[in-house]
């Protein structure tokens, strides 16, 4: 068993709640318990026994907590199965959003407001471009996922969406087919974007926080066809659970320092970086949410209140075709390995049947 994020919060985060007393947001503090704790004995659990053998194994309850790199990949799974029933048989693009540089500071201050902004605005100026005819002419329907980190765990806040190539006319019954090779100009994306932040940010009073640089900046949208629906949601699919780092990744604790994995996203090749504990301590904990805050939302006609017409725009297109399936962007699993449904006896191989439970340390209840 290699070194993970729970022995590196025990190991370290002491000297560092202790170091940051008082600075610490709660949310950070009660993130860094649960996954201390995850399938630990703190959290209870279950006695398993082997019938044949007499093998006893100790089953400990999940935190369940979203970021824990333990407990995401069977989420990951399920979300994907439910979201068959919106698939539609056309390509599909994906549209990323970052956020710029000179907003990251202000961000890292007022996490919800900026991420809201963040989905808000960019949903706002691709509904916008998409109603002109010469893309689109209509409303698109839109996935979207936060993500907060680059590969070597630095602050990158940014918006993935899937998006259909077509919408929906004004009468919000006929579709009107996109190309299948493009799907929206992302210079002027951009700009529009761009336009909408700042004046969402004006009603904000955010003097001498922000710089009137960012403004002049050109800011980064990225647009890309994954294929068809069911390929574009199998790669959206470890987004919407990922967790700033897997455990995998993780190399080694030693001498007060951590050494991860990452690939370079220029070259794609992997390479190694080296924090002290406190400094990866302090990278993991900006990527953690704030409470309550939806990371995955729906746009368009895949909103709640649209989402009923998929019937009637799916009849309006052709069976899916092979033509759209074709690869997807790289991109590498950051997920754990699904735990086992069925307990297996270690020694034989035979199932293990419950004999009891083991209830959690101080009172808590499982999960």
């Amino acid at each position: 068993m290699g070194i993970e994020l729970a022995d590196i919060f025990r190991q370290c985060g002491p000297a560092y709640r202790q170091k940051y007393a008082g600075h610490i947001p709660i949310h950070h503090l009660q993130a860094m318990q649960a996954i201390e704790t995850c399938r630990t004995e703190a959290l209870g659990g279950q006695v398993f026994v082997c019938p044949d053998c007499e093998q006893v194994q100790y089953s400990y309850h999940s935190c369940r907590n979203r970021h824990c790199p333990k407990c995401q990949n069977e989420n990951a799974q399920a979300w994907q199965e439910q979201q068959q029933a919106m698939l539609l048989p056309v390509p599909y693009f994906l549209l990323t959003f970052t956020l710029p540089a000179g907003l990251r500071e202000f961000s890292r201050h007022q996490p919800r407001l900026i991420y809201d902004l963040l989905f808000r605005m960019s949903a706002a100026a691709t509904q916008k471009l998409a109603q002109d005819p010469r893309f689109v002419g209509g409303q698109v329907g839109m996935v979207g996922v936060l993500h907060t980190w680059g590969r070597n765990l630095a602050y990158h806040p940014h918006v993935h969406y899937l998006v259909p190539a077509g919408g929906l006319a004004v009468d919000r019954k006929t579709w009107l087919a996109a190309r299948q090779k493009f799907l929206l100009p992302v210079k002027a994306l951009s700009r529009i974007f761009r336009a909408k932040m700042r004046q969402a940010l004006a009603k904000v009073d955010v003097e001498g926080l922000i710089s009137a640089d960012v403004w002049q900046q050109n800011w980064v949208v990225h647009c890309k066809a994954v294929g068809c629906g069911q390929l574009a949601l199998k790669y959206l699919a470890p987004y919407i659970f990922r967790v700033a780092i897997s455990n995998r990744r993780i190399l080694k604790l030693e001498n007060g320092q951590v050494t991860f994995r990452y690939r370079a996203t220029d070259t794609g090749q992997e390479r190694l970086c080296t924090l002290t504990a406190e400094e990866f301590i302090r990278r993991f904990l900006q990527h953690i949410l704030p409470k309550g805050f939806v990371k995955v939302r729906y746009y368009g006609f895949f909103s709640s209140g649209l989402r009923p017409r998929l019937t009637a725009i799916r009849q309006q297109l052709p069976q899916e075709s092979n033509q759209f399936d074709q690869a997807l962007p790289d991109q590498a699993r950051e997920t754990e390995p699904l735990s086992e449904k069925a307990h297996l006896c270690p020694v034989c191989g035979r199932p293990m049947q419950p004999e009891g439970l083991i209830l959690p340390a101080k009172g808590r209840a499982p999960p």
